[in-house]
């Protein structure tokens, strides 16, 4: 089979639509339940308390079992992002693998409601399945980002996904609410209503997505190139990438930044709710009411600052967010009582939400338009590393320490330290002018 290359876009297509826009914004709306309820809010803790840790973790083992799944699953994402994206790009499927991605996590998703006490190996295993294909996702749907905006306009419409996303779990999450309430006004545990929730962020995600298939375009297109099999393809790809990667210097250095910050920011986000829980007390009608209320402060943080990018720019308004993420872990690491670790959750609120919204916006803005899919793998590559190394440390600091979770909170405020150090190299200006002097096809 012959191997293609794709160009950014056909001459013959238009430019994106506002419809269009808001059909790529409303997939992080309609995958942002199953980072909510399956990663953050409810089934992480169900496992550590339930699943794995027979009412409570103890000793941290249960902890260190979920960290465990999910380094797996991103070092999964981690070996085949990079050739996702580049034959993404090479046959101009992006759309196409994304639907894969989005039934496979939904899939998996609906599967978890059979994991009960006990069944530790189930749960692991579709926890693994459901997060690689949902991180898989997230490239893909990222990489359409520099084909439907222009430049000056990158980080406003990604604040605006980032938005809806936010919305999407606040909207999931407060379904899910409602059901952990009626539940357990009528006296069920944990584990009769926690598969309930499950079931509903899989449709959600499902029935949100469908916007996203409906209307989103592939404006890249193929174009014939010598060599044979699409494996080979991806890989040839993958190599120039990374060896031309030192010549994109302010993107290969913004690589390592995000690579140490987002080791914190992966951490917060699968280990918020089982630190609430191990260390301030939380049940899961606590988790539920903190992760919503700072679903509220994300989306609040993810527009405010998806406006001051465009204004101050992408990397600085980035800084800004890590200073925030260093303050609210050490107000967390000091909480003894919920009033100051509502500070901290709030806080955090606002630093995710306008961070990630950066993040993605200084890798379009750095990214040759030809190779939009090729590049987003490196991101993805460079954040399901963070996705490893930050939550295993989690774990094993919790489980070293005999389950002291705030020892490995204050731990992780480092990841953001260093991340900031490196980000203060980085020049976007610079950067973005790299990105089109290059702009040659792969």
């Amino acid at each position: 089979m012959s191997e293609t290359t794709a160009s950014p876009h056909a001459p013959s297509v238009p430019p994106a639509t506002r419809r269009e826009i808001f059909s790529w914004a409303m997939y992080d709306f309609a995958n942002s339940g199953y980072t909510t309820v399956v990663l953050t809010a409810v089934f992480n803790a169900y496992f550590v308390g339930v699943v794995a840790g027979n009412g409570a973790d103890r000793d941290g083992s249960a902890t260190l079992l979920w960290t465990l799944a999910t380094a797996i699953a991103n070092g999964l994402i981690l070996l085949t992002a990079p050739v996702i994206g580049a034959i993404a790009d090479a046959r101009a499927w992006k759309k196409r693998f994304l639907a894969l991605t989005t039934v496979g996590c939904v899939t998996s998703t609906a599967l978890l409601a059979l994991a009960g006490p006990g069944d530790v190996w189930l749960a692991m295993t579709l926890v693994i399945f459901s997060a690689y294909m949902f991180g898989s996702g997230e490239n893909l749907i990222a990489a359409f980002l520099p084909e439907i905006s222009k430049q000056e306009h990158m980080g406003r419409i990604s604040g605006y996904g980032w938005t809806l996303g936010y919305l999407g779990g606040l909207l999931v999450l407060g379904i899910c609410l409602a059901v952990v309430m009626a539940g357990q006004a009528r006296g069920a545990t944990a584990a009769q209503y926690v598969p309930v929730t499950l079931l509903i962020t899989a449709g959600a995600f499902a029935l949100a997505s469908l916007p996203t298939f409906l209307w989103l375009r592939e404006r890249a297109v193929p174009a014939p190139l010598s060599g044979t099999g699409y494996v080979r393809a991806g890989f040839a790809r993958l190599r120039r990438t990374l060896n031309e990667a030192h010549r994109f210097k302010d993107l290969a250095r913004f690589l390592v930044a995000l690579v140490l910050y987002q080791c914190g920011v992966y951490t917060v986000v699968v280990l918020a709710a089982i630190y609430a829980q191990e260390a301030m007390g939380f049940s899961t009608f606590d988790n539920i009411v903190l992760i919503l209320i700072v679903n509220v402060t994300a989306a609040v943080g993810a527009f405010t600052f998806g406006h001051v990018q465009d204004r101050l720019g992408s990397v600085p308004t980035l800084g800004i967010t890590l200073l925030l993420w260093i303050a609210a872990l050490v107000v967390a690491y000091f909480a003894t009582e919920r009033p100051m670790f509502w500070l901290a959750a709030n806080l955090i609120g606002l630093a995710m939400g306008s961070s990630q919204s950066a993040g993605r916006a200084v890798i379009g803005l750095f990214t040759p338009p030809a190779r939009a899919a090729e590049f987003f793998g490196l991101w993805g590559f460079a954040t399901k590393l963070a996705a490893i190394v930050g939550p295993l440390s989690y774990g094993f600091i919790t489980y070293l320490a005999h389950g002291n979770q705030r020892l490995a909170v204050l731990a992780t405020t480092l990841f953001f330290a260093a991340g900031l150090i490196v980000l203060l190299g980085v020049n976007e200006k610079r950067g973005r002018a790299a990105a089109f002097a290059r702009h040659t096809p792969p």
